[in-house]
């Protein structure tokens, strides 16, 4: 009778964490570069009453043992580095990855993170940094008194742009775009700020350029939309709100159970 109060409050924990998951993803539906999360489960220790295969008689064993189980667990919280879809922006500093990999930041502790969002602008210095002026790697320096709506990007990462003392018609190139993947993606660690980091299960960044061996192309002027279905979500919502509701009838009804047996003495 305890056993299935706690199985119905570990229930409930979990179905909190599921709705938790939900509400970022939805709270991230027009973050660029935003990849959803995904709440996975799994079942705790069980208490093995009677076990399969024991000695029944001298010629027979138990077919089918007996177990109790004691609820569910968050085992992990999984990116789905699925494509969103890119959005026509018209900004000269918008760049999207369509196929696989990532933009190489360096941060202002020197350390190295990596984004899906293209969202980039100019410093004073005219070098393309992030909205928070995190530098983009490898460097990106516009020469001085450039034209600002003569920048161009082409789908391999190659930018150029036009200064009018050097030549008015003429595009210059000033820099070269990488792409980083990993073998697993999915182990990479958020940081916030639509950056990840490095980790031990991610392994190292694979350089390469755009469009060559796998990496995906750069499409200026637009930006990589969130992969969250606001539909979706919706469904899961509903169905991680029963869950939860489900395992709370589970407490109330041993509750209740309790109360008839502790009633039996009246």
């Amino acid at each position: 009778m305890v056993r299935s109060l706690w199985t119905g409050a570990a229930g409930m924990i979990g179905q909190q964490a599921n709705i938790d998951t939900i509400s970022n993803n939805l709270a991230n539906v027009n973050t660029s570069g935003y990849k959803k999360m995904r709440a996975d489960f799994e079942d705790l220790l069980y208490q093995t009453v009677k076990t399969a295969g024991t000695p029944a008689t001298e010629d027979t064993v138990v077919p089918v043992g007996v177990q109790m189980g004691h609820g569910v667990k968050l085992a992990d919280t999984q990116r789905m580095f699925t494509q969103g879809a890119p959005q026509n922006t018209e900004n000269v500093y918008d760049m999207a990855i369509v196929g696989d990999g990532f933009f190489r930041i360096q941060m202002y502790d020197g350390s190295y993170a990596y984004t899906r969002n293209g969202a980039f602008q100019v410093d004073s210095t005219g070098r393309m940094v992030t909205s928070n002026g995190y530098w983009l790697l490898p460097d990106i320096v516009m020469p001085e008194n450039f034209l600002p709506q003569s920048i161009a990007v082409s789908q391999d990462g190659r930018v150029s742009v036009v200064v009018p003392e050097i030549d008015p018609t003429e595009p210059v190139e000033v820099g070269q775009i990488e792409l980083y993947r990993f073998p697993n993606p999915v182990g990479l660690t958020a940081v916030g700020e639509n950056l990840f980091k490095i980790t031990g299960a991610s392994g190292d960044a694979v350089p390469g350029r755009p469009g060559f061996d796998g990496m995906g192309k750069i499409y200026h002027k637009f930006l990589e939309m969130s992969n969250v279905s606001v539909v979706r979500e919706m469904v899961d919502l509903i169905v991680a709100q029963r869950a939860y509701e489900f395992n709370s009838r589970t407490i109330q009804t041993s509750d209740n159970m309790l109360g008839t047996a502790t009633g039996l003495k009246r």
